[in-house]
């Protein structure tokens, strides 16, 4: 009986291995419900999740176009090359001058600097259309602050354009040096004002001169872009002798002398003091027993000769004799002018102020103050000055 198992009712096995089958039952169905809140948790997890990665992603993206916006801002600042453009007309006035040689490049970046345009690029761009780059002639021409480019460019590439060449030469610079400058502005090769320079007699000077020199205006030229060399030169030379008619000096002779004393003043003074320095110089020259022995000794003819430009004259060049323009080794003026002076030198030569001087140095450089004396020994106080300044002024006095 024991050994009999029915197999479709009453435990139909062993009671541990049914009763373990029934824990395992209610285990299996505790365990299928436990997947599905685990679901749940995960589903609630992954939405979280995509929520902080969209709100991650949308921040990024307005980082992104805020950074975006701000370099279109500033691009211009940075590269140089912004398209802007002035609407214009603009207003104001503007003299700008294009060099001889000048490029489109060049000509841009001048009409930025000047207010005139508000890009290069606008600029290149006008020249661009105008087929212009190749036709820019040098000269000055009259603009406003704030144009539309294309509104310069009309300007600089009008054929009815009083075009010119703009020269501003300084006061007492020498003939070289405006010859100089005079070819770097007109475009005329240096070598043509050089021969012409020295032919004076064809410019009306007495025999005395032997060069241009001291005749050449000081002052702001617009020459007319036919004009010659020749012509350039017979306008700056006249312009001298107008001034000096205007002063009264009338005889050739006599202009060549205050051209001479004007150049000296301009150099060893100031304006305040050009008429004060003329006068100590009519002493020299009119004391021969003083104690200068009618010896002007000026620093700036001794360098002229020397071809220097310097405050610094060495006793040997001091006692150099060979020199024409040495005052120091010889009386008396020196052969001619050391430059070109301006009208108000030139009126201080022709109407010298009269005063006891004999002796002056300028003591300070950067003021331009100037001393005077009498005597040696007073002079030699007044030196004694000048070089404690230049002594507390390292490279000022050279």
């Amino acid at each position: 009986m024991f050994g009999d198992r029915p197999d479709s009712d009453g435990y139909g096995g062993d009671p541990l291995e049914h009763l373990h089958g029934g824990q395992t039952e209610q285990l299996n169905a505790h365990e299928a419900e436990q997947p599905s809140n685990q679901g749940v948790l995960r589903i609630s997890k992954r939405v979280r999740r995509r929520r902080r990665t969209l709100i991650f992603l949308l921040v990024v993206a307005v980082f992104v176009a805020v950074a975006f916006f701000a370099f279109q801002a500033v691009r211009p600042m940075l590269t140089g090359n912004s398209d802007a453009d002035y609407p214009g007309p603009g207003h104001g006035t503007v003299t700008f001058i294009v060099p001889s040689g000048a490029t489109g490049r060049t000509v841009a970046e001048g009409l930025v600097a000047q207010g005139v345009a508000a890009s290069e690029s606008a600029v290149l761009d006008a020249l661009s259309a105008a087929k212009g780059n190749k036709l820019i002639q040098p000269g000055s021409f009259g603009l406003k602050l704030e144009m539309k480019a294309s509104d310069a460019v009309s300007v600089l590439l009008a054929p009815d354009n009083n075009k010119v060449h703009y020269a501003a030469i300084a006061q007492n610079l020498r003939q070289p040096e405006v010859l100089a400058l005079l070819a770097t502005s007109t475009g005329i090769k240096e070598s043509t004002f050089t021969a012409l320079a020295e032919t004076p007699a064809k410019f009306g000077l007495p025999p005395a001169a032997k060069s241009l020199e001291g005749y050449l205006a000081p002052g702001e030229y617009r020459f007319p872009i036919e004009m010659t060399a020749e012509q350039i030169l017979t306008q700056l030379v006249q312009a001298t002798k107008d001034t000096l008619v205007k002063d009264g000096v009338t005889d050739p002779a006599d202009q060549y002398r205050v051209l001479t004393i004007g150049s000296i003043i301009e150099f060893e003074g100031n304006e305040a003091n050009y008429a004060l320095i003329s006068g100590a110089i009519e002493n020299r020259l009119h004391n021969p027993n003083a104690e200068t022995g009618g010896r002007l000794e000026s620093d700036a003819t001794v360098a002229y000769g020397l071809g220097l430009k310097t405050y610094n004259i060495t006793d040997a060049q001091k006692k150099d004799a060979s020199n024409p323009y040495n005052t120091f080794a010889n009386p008396g003026l020196p052969v001619g002018p050391i430059g070109s002076p301006g009208e108000k030198a030139i009126n201080a030569a022709a109407h010298p102020q009269a005063n006891p001087y004999y002796f002056w140095v300028t003591v300070n450089l950067t003021t331009g103050e100037t001393l005077y004396a009498t005597t040696y020994a007073d002079h030699l106080k007044n030196v004694a000055k000048y070089q404690a300044w230049c002594d507390a002024n390292v490279g000022k006095c050279r």
